[in-house]
């Protein structure tokens, strides 16, 4: 039962869906300006749906990559034969309808283009997960969710405009963390994701680099909707703990060991997994602030 339950969560990558679902609960509350928690949470369902077929095609496609990367996963999704297309179909038609359920035409058309670019990152002949424009689709990952939430309260200001700018930004940037764990398998089926293109190394230097680079979109967040102070906090011991590793594994990255590769590759593998749970943590960070900033007597 629980390996049953552990390969499913793999197969639709729960722990990002979770991720998303909390980030437009926090994009509701600061849209709407107000605390509205049915909303939030249907908006927040329709995103994790929407997400969950995603991922799901993704992993059928992936299933032969995964093999060396996550085997359990790879088999896991083997092992569903044609059950793998009917959750896929499954979360897309619960994401959809929901979506039509609203009556606002447009959130649908952004449902609906959330699920057509998922398609087109991962299937075949399109694939673009195997190339280098695979940042650039990963920014809808975050821009889609907030412009949902957008058309569904009609406000389109500025700001708005803004908040979907930085968190796509932001999941561009958190994807090529994934490209450093796949790398063996990428450069195995000749794909040509940045991390192959720039070669190992250096891809895993530019990656630090521009995760770092959010700490200003992120800072930037906070004073353009007024977060509370609790925000800043959090991110201050996201970008501590980022800075904790990299100062734990500097002779890896910067010393005597930096051109052992079995390291390197180690290395860019403990970072991915470490760059998940900082985005999920981030995510939930920007919805507990939203709501704080409504409710703050809850400080109290």
């Amino acid at each position: 039962m629980f390996r049953s339950a552990k390969g499913f969560a793999q197969f639709i990558s729960v722990e990002r869906g979770f991720m998303l679902f909390t980030m437009s609960m926090g994009a509701t509350f600061l849209i709407k300006e107000n605390i509205a928690w049915l909303q939030a949470i249907y908006l927040g369902f329709i995103v994790f749906c929407g997400w969950s077929a995603v991922d799901a095609v993704n992993n059928i496609c992936d299933a032969d990559l995964d093999v060396k990367s996550d085997p359990f996963k790879a088999e896991y999704t083997k092992n569903l034969g044609r059950l793998e297309l009917c959750i896929f179909i499954f979360f897309s038609a619960l994401s959809i309808s929901l979506g039509v359920l609203t009556g606002i035409p447009l959130v649908t058309v952004f449902v609906l283009a959330g699920i057509f670019i998922g398609v087109l990152y991962s299937v075949p002949p399109f694939r673009l997960r195997q190339t280098i424009y695979k940042p650039l689709v990963n920014f809808s990952v975050g821009a889609v969710p907030v412009l949902i939430v957008a058309a569904f309260y009609n406000v389109f200001s500025v700001e708005v405009w803004l908040l979907m700018a930085l968190i796509g930004i932001t999941t561009a940037v958190n994807s090529l963390w994934e490209d450093l764990a796949d790398y063996t398998s990428d450069f195995d089926t000749r794909a040509r994701t940045i991390s192959i293109v720039l070669d190992y190394k250096t891809a895993l230097y530019v990656t630090i680099t521009l995760g770092y680079c959010l700490l200003p979109l992120m800072v930037l967040i906070g004073i353009l909707f007024h977060l509370n102070m609790l925000y800043f906090l959090v991110l201050a011991a996201l970008v501590a703990y980022l800075s904790r590793r990299l100062i734990q594994k500097r002779s890896v990255l910067f010393g005597k060991e930096k051109d052992n590769k079995e390291l390197m590759l180690e290395l860019g593998d403990i970072f991915a997994k470490d760059l998940v749970i900082i985005a999920i943590v981030q995510m939930t960070n920007i919805m507990l602030s939203s709501y704080l900033k409504y409710q703050p007597a809850f400080l109290g």
